[in-house]
């Protein structure tokens, strides 16, 4: 089964921390020797990241920017890697908020986390679609690798937004599937439990999540075996008990399914 031992050229989106700069690095080592193109909104953590590989480039974007900006993006990642193969989409922000209390929710940053964690992702792999397409046409195998979460079947109610957008990337993911199936573009869903991480450290509860999280080293290890394998649904520690309960089978449903006749 194709999987990223069979990339080239990867764009990791959101390679400046986290789960994005560890499987950014992964992938870089492996044997294949793929060209990396690391992708985030600090420039700074981009440089650092570009110094630990000889085959690692970067391209700066933030993806919660206006669409017009996203095709430009696009455009010159194509115009500078027209062989590649591969994006992987790690960009995530996550807030709390209390509807106990309602006039405290900023509806400015319950749009961006909208935007960051799902809009913008879509629309970047709407973007891509064409040239990975025509690389399909002419049997070239190319992937599309989000990453989503355990809390998109398992909510967590204190980030409730945060949930609902990677339950609705979640839901995006298996239909994009289901609709590129039978083509040589094939989507990896990434499913990842509570993983080290600084995405919580702007809520103060890193200190409490820290005991029951996945260490970095040994999540990025179990999800690059994944991704060699070209496992449609990747998951590790808590995620693989998730998706047994509630998504075992959702897929391979919905990919049965017909689309309705116009």
């Amino acid at each position: 089964m194709p999987g990223i031992k069979d990339a080239k050229s990867v764009l990791v989106i959101g390679a400046t921390a986290g789960i994005g700069r560890a499987l950014a690095l992964a992938i870089h080592n492996l044997e294949t020797k793929p060209t990396v193109i690391v992708s985030g909104r600090r420039q700074e953590r981009l440089d650092e990241i570009a110094t630990q590989g000889e085959r690692i480039r970067t391209a700066r974007v933030d993806l919660n920017t206006h669409h017009d900006n996203l095709k430009a993006f696009v455009e010159d990642i194509l115009s500078n890697y027209p062989d590649l193969d591969t994006i992987l989409l790690s960009s995530g922000i996550q807030h709390i908020f209390d509807f106990k209390k309602p006039e405290t929710i900023d509806f400015k940053v319950l749009e961006a986390e909208l935007n960051t964690n799902y809009l913008s992702i879509i629309k970047t792999i709407i973007l891509f679609l064409p040239h990975f397409l025509k690389r399909s046409s002419e049997g070239k195998p190319s992937f599309i690798i989000p990453i989503t979460s355990a809390l998109a079947s398992a909510p967590k109610p204190d980030v409730p937004n945060y949930c609902a957008t990677k339950a609705a990337l979640h839901s995006f993911d298996i239909s994009l599937r289901a609709q590129l199936k039978g083509t040589n573009v094939h989507v990896l869903e990434i499913f990842p439990p509570l993983v080290e991480s600084e995405l919580h450290d702007h809520q103060g509860t890193t200190p409490a999540l820290s005991k029951h999280w996945m260490p970095l080293d040994e999540y990025t290890k179990h999800t690059l075996e994944g991704l060699i394998r070209g496992d449609p649904d990747v998951t590790a520690g808590f995620s693989v008990g998730v998706f047994e309960k509630w998504e075992k089978g959702k897929r391979e449903q919905v990919e049965q399914a017909t689309f309705p006749s116009k």
